[in-house]
């Protein structure tokens, strides 16, 4: 039973499940990131191109068509979708970047602690030994 409640302790942190809530939330934005992306984005980008984006590649070695005109045995390096997907890692991080921003603007400023009172310096000690040894 000791190590049912240790472990419901553990999960019950509030850092735990802030994590958990955030990494739900972060898949769930992530899709939303990929559709713009892939929606709007790619298609605007790919009128540059005349071509699709994510079906840029560059073509290492030709394949051959079957009758079917399905092409087999292609080389290629898919360099549009490794675009697209560069494009969504720079919106998500730049989203994530705002919204740690703006909460920690959120976050109560903490107070400087208050100053130690300062003690007598060296020469006030001195002056009360001397004062002291003379008595």
């Amino acid at each position: 039973m000791g190590m049912i409640k240790e472990f419901k302790d553990f999960a019950m942190k509030g850092n735990l499940v802030d994590i958990a809530v955030g990494f739900v939330m972060g898949a769930a934005f992530k899709q939303v990131v990929t559709s713009f992306t892939g929606g709007i984005v790619s298609p605007l980008i790919g009128l540059i191109f005349n071509a699709d984006f994510k079906d840029l590649k560059y073509v290492l070695k030709e394949g051959v068509a079957d009758a079917t005109g399905k092409v087999t045995g292609e080389t290629a390096i898919m360099y549009g979708e490794f675009l697209t997907h560069v494009i969504d890692f720079i919106i998500v991080a730049f989203v994530m970047f705002m919204v740690v921003k703006a909460i920690n603007a959120m976050k109560k400023k903490e107070e400087p602690a208050p100053e130690a009172p300062k003690g007598p310096t060296q020469e006030e000690l001195l002056v009360e030994i001397r004062d002291l040894l003379k008595k």
